[in-house]
């Protein structure tokens, strides 16, 4: 039996919709599709803007962060957060592989981690193990349903699994920059602290060359030290990208006066569309990598300021996204262990 290879045969409501879009999916595990595979679900890393929004919503109260997550999935058939409308990732191990994908370069038992959003994936939480609000991650015994479309990594074997999971989480970021950044160019990385900012500007660094610069943007002095010590950036700035004018004030006086070639927005919160999009010059271009993202805000805003810049949307998948994220950590040990401190260890 074969289902839709982007999983549409999963949707519940509205008919019609793609597993994404759709407010509720078929979550039932009993039946595998020939185009599908069966993963039994380690842990969940889940998307930092909807980790952060609930984690608000409950106080930061654990029980009531895991109650949460119960909730979204028992009405949803996937892990989506209602108010932010992203989900995240997965590891675990592959349960079943449908008749139709036997070609596949893939086992069962095979750990993988899955490089699509939780907010597409068919998932049954049976119960919720721990929960690691440090690093959004959430150990749970259940099972997931990966599409024949659905993009996975199997997990290195010269890393732990947590970290990788942790950079394949947010692979998405440091090979658009890979992409989107040339020798020469001046960038500017927003939410400069977090991983996804961390490995961007890291990619920034090797992609500017020597005649280029990165300004790094982090929202209190607590990151300022680690890349200052690992020499991810030309320049540090402490700036409140909600205020989007003393923001672009501060970061351009970093820059010596000069416009951004590109900006990176790696931030977590909501209301940070200006301050991405102001300093940056005509004909620039503005990456928008956080789900916490306003696109009618942005376009908007950008309309309203008489500025054109090319305004990308944050899209989780480039080609060799995973390879080159990996590579990252593998090629500066400083940063690998900083990730290791961070997401294995801490």
């Amino acid at each position: 039996m074969l289902g839709c290879k982007y999983g549409t045969h999963r949707v519940l409501e509205p008919a019609g919709a793609m597993p994404q879009a759709a407010q509720k999916l078929n979550n039932d595990m009993s039946v595998v599709y020939d185009n599908e595979i069966l993963v039994d679900v380690i842990a969940l890393n889940i998307d930092s803007a909807s980790f952060t929004q609930i984690e608000e919503e409950a106080g930061g109260d654990v029980e009531k962060i895991g109650a949460k997550i119960l909730e979204i999935v028992a009405a949803r058939g996937k892990q989506q957060n209602p108010v932010t409308g992203s989900g995240g990732m997965l590891i675990g191990r592959v349960a079943k592989i449908g008749s139709a994908l036997q070609d596949r370069d893939l086992k069962v038992g095979d750990k993988i981690a899955t490089l699509v959003s939780l907010s597409l994936t068919p998932l049954k939480i049976e119960r919720i193990v721990a929960i690691h609000p440090a690093i959004d991650r959430v150990e749970i015994v259940g099972q997931a349903i990966l599409f024949e479309s659905g993009l996975y990594a199997k997990l290195p074997e010269d890393m732990d699994e947590r970290l990788a999971l942790a950079a394949l989480d947010v692979a998405g970021a440091p090979a658009q920059v890979a992409k989107l950044v040339k020798p020469g160019d001046h960038v500017l990385i927003l939410g400069a602290g977090g991983k996804s900012g961390l490995l961007c500007l890291y990619e920034a660094m090797k992609r500017v060359g020597p005649t280029g610069r990165v300004v790094a943007n982090i929202h209190s002095e607590r990151s300022r030290k680690v890349i200052e010590e690992l020499h991810l950036a030309h320049e540090v700035v402490v700036a409140d990208a909600t205020k989007p004018v003393e923001f672009m004030r501060s970061v351009l006086a970093a820059n010596g006066g000069q416009e951004f070639d590109v900006s990176i927005c790696c931030v977590n919160i909501q209301g940070a569309e200006m301050a991405s999009i102001l300093p940056v010059r005509d004909d620039g271009v503005v990456y928008f990598f956080s789900m916490a993202t306003s696109f009618t805000r942005a376009a908007l805003g950008a309309e309203g300021v008489g500025k054109d810049v090319t305004m990308v949307i944050g899209n989780g998948y480039t080609k060799g996204h995973a390879e080159i994220t990996l590579w990252e950590l593998r090629e500066n040990p400083g940063l690998r262990a900083l990730f290791e401190k961070n997401y294995v260890k801490g």
